[in-house]
């Protein structure tokens, strides 16, 4: 049976399938990336970083047929899927153009020396285990980076993402990178495992699950390996009493259900006073109630089907649940009849800490609002998970709302906008949500050698 299989989640027809990596495949794809490691990390800083602006240019270049790949791999909607092209052509850019810079050598104080130097060099071979959900721009975060610091890659993506692994792999070698130094593989989880163990293999970067990142984690420690690891969310939507209620609960509506509502830094927890918790619930229902569910390539549709039946039954069972515990089921919920992983988007408010939905992540179009009485009880109700990715504060008072933010216990707080991610800016979360930071000069500084080089004219 093939390993990876391209299921159409709107038609719920098989479109492609692909072999799986052969184990005695595995110690080639190893040699491979290391032997390439020597040649790549010798070209010049400035070479490699020409290669991804033309990376990027490739992605500007073929938009819609990367986006339409996606489209029906994942159901992302059409207009959704350009941005994630765009965003991810960005990243590339970024990195080629400030990437030699963040390379250079930083001279310090000598400190009773001649010279004290930091030099930033790559570390060698880094596995990057990738999720299905944002197919090109979680690739970018993890590859753009560590092919202009000068290490190799081997990229497993999602089962389902097998044809736009491919794609990108073709963009990345036509660009000029060696097709040794990026390798895409359709490896399984086992035979992960047991690349992060080799010794050439020198890092792992994973974004999934918390299960996926516990078992990577646990294989790169017992290796002493370094990893990064971008996990699930719970984000809190912090909505104050002195802003534009309606504009606000609209805002965090669209936001919820972008991407279907598969999105680790979703706006997943609304938390709102209590004296406007009824208007602020029925202004997200009527958007939820409105927003157009279909054909993710009708450029129309605001919400396409979730990644597979399976995911969508999941995301139901958990508001079925919700219910039997005691919450209230405003709207939806329930899966839609006919083909494809469709679901009607739900909001629950009556969510207490007894109910599984209070502290799981809901991986699809499912909002949950909660009332508070004041900024301290929405701080704590906002903390009192177990993930720390993101999280959100709306209000007209900046200064107030900049106060709450700094005592969310997140890698990301924003006032006033929620999940932005730009190519310079840092990404990543605390707690269950993982460790390690991508993108920015901060993404560039996982996986190098930040060597000191010290000299003395004299013999100390």
């Amino acid at each position: 049976m093939p390993a990876y299989v391209t299921l159409n989640p709107t038609t719920g027809r098989t479109e492609q399938e692909f072999a799986g990596l052969d184990d005695s495949a595995v110690p080639e794809v190893l040699r491979r990336s290391d032997d390439a490691f020597a040649d790549w990390r010798a070209t010049p800083a400035a070479e490699r970083a020409q290669l991804l602006i033309r990376i990027a240019d490739a992605y500007g270049r073929r938009e819609q047929e990367l986006a339409e790949l996606i489209t029906t791999e994942m159901g992302k909607p059409r207009n959704e899927a350009v941005g994630e092209v765009r965003l991810a052509a960005a990243i590339y850019r970024w990195y080629g153009e400030h990437g030699p810079d963040l390379l250079e050598r930083e001279v310090l104080d000598p400190q009773g020396s001649d010279e004290s130097v930091v030099q930033t060099e790559p570390v060698g071979p880094l596995i990057g285990v990738m999720p299905w959900n944002y197919p090109y721009y979680q690739v970018a975060r993890f590859v753009a980076p560590n092919l202009m610091a000068g290490n190799t890659i081997i990229l497993k993506h999602a089962h389902l993402c097998a044809a736009s692994s491919e794609l990108m792999a073709e963009i990345v070698h036509t660009a000029g990178v060696p097709a040794d130094a990026y390798l895409n593989v359709f490896a399984s989880n086992e035979q992960i495992a047991d690349m992060i163990a080799d010794p050439r293999v020198r890092g792992v970067s994973l974004t999934g699950s918390e299960r996926a990142g516990a078992s990577v984690a646990e294989t790169a420690g017992r290796n002493l390996k370094k990893a990064v690891l971008e996990l699930g969310g719970s984000d809190a939507f912090i909505v104050l009493d002195d802003g534009d209620l309606e504009r606000t609960a609209e805002v965090g509506a669209r936001a919820r259900l972008s991407n279907t509502g598969q999105a680790c830094n979703s706006p997943k927890r609304m938390i709102v006073g209590n004296d406007r918790l009824d208007e602020f619930t029925a202004i997200v229902t009527e958007a939820f109630e409105s927003a157009q569910v279909g054909d993710p390539a009708n450029p129309s549709t605001q919400v396409g089907p979730l990644s597979s039946t399976g995911a969508r039954d999941a995301v139901v069972d958990q508001v079925r649940r919700a219910v039997e515990q005691g919450a209230t089921l405003h709207t939806g919920g329930d899966a839609l009849d006919g083909d494809g992983a469709f679901m009607r988007p739900a909001v629950l408010t009556g969510v207490t800490p007894d109910m599984d939905a209070y502290s799981e992540e809901i991986f699809g179009p499912v909002a949950v609002i909660h009332g508070v009485e004041s900024d301290d009880e929405a701080v704590a109700l906002a903390n009192d998970v177990g993930f720390g990715l993101s999280g959100s504060v709306w209000g007209a008072d900046i200064e107030r709302a900049q106060r709450i933010a700094d005592r969310l216990e997140v890698g990301m707080a924003y006032v006033n906008e929620h999940g932005t991610t730009l190519p310079g800016l840092p990404f990543g979360g605390v707690k269950r949500s993982g460790f390690g930071r991508e993108l920015g000069r901060w993404g560039m500084g996982e996986f190098v050698n930040t060597r000191l080089r010290r000299t003395s004219k004299t013999k100390k």
